[in-house]
């Protein structure tokens, strides 16, 4: 059952990024638009921080910060938004505190197996830390536009 909901407010939550330590609270006065994804470095994950990446002029117009977690460390987030040159700064969550509080952790099927691992999701937060719209199984295509269609609807 998820732990949030539109409508309501964001659950708080602090976690350490490759811009250091960031709480949702910081961004009060701002949209925040934060995307789940399962691994830097694979190619669904990389095609959509490159998408972000390619909207980030027009998030930024929005005043609108963006930000990819994953359960990544941090050393693996500096490296993966280093080679890539993302904009943004990406949020380390190892033991998964803020993908279980936003319902992110589902079950996935590889080659068969079944696991537990982060779908990829987005949420958007508006300027007094309100969830507006949620995204789930997202598929990457045409992803980043459809949010920033939502950013600008705000």
């Amino acid at each position: 059952m998820s732990k949030i909901e539109i409508g309501k407010k964001a659950p708080p939550f602090t976690l350490r990024g490759t811009g250091g330590d960031w709480s949702l609270k910081d961004a009060v006065g701002r949209p925040v638009v934060m995307y789940f994804y399962p691994r830097d470095n694979t190619p669904g994950c990389t095609q959509e921080g490159e998408d972000f990446s390619s909207h980030f002029a027009a998030y930024k117009k929005a005043k609108t910060l963006i930000f990819g977690i994953s359960a990544d460390s941090v050393e693996s987030h500096e490296k993966f938004k280093k080679k890539m040159a993302f904009p943004f700064d990406l949020l380390s969550d190892p033991d998964k505190a803020v993908c279980k509080l936003y319902d992110v952790i589902q079950e996935k099927s590889m080659y068969g197996r079944k696991y537990m691992g982060i779908e990829r999701s987005t949420f958007l937060i508006d300027s007094k830390g309100v969830l507006r719209q949620e995204w789930r199984k997202v598929k990457v295509n045409g992803h980043a536009e459809a949010v920033l269609a939502a950013v600008k609807a705000l």
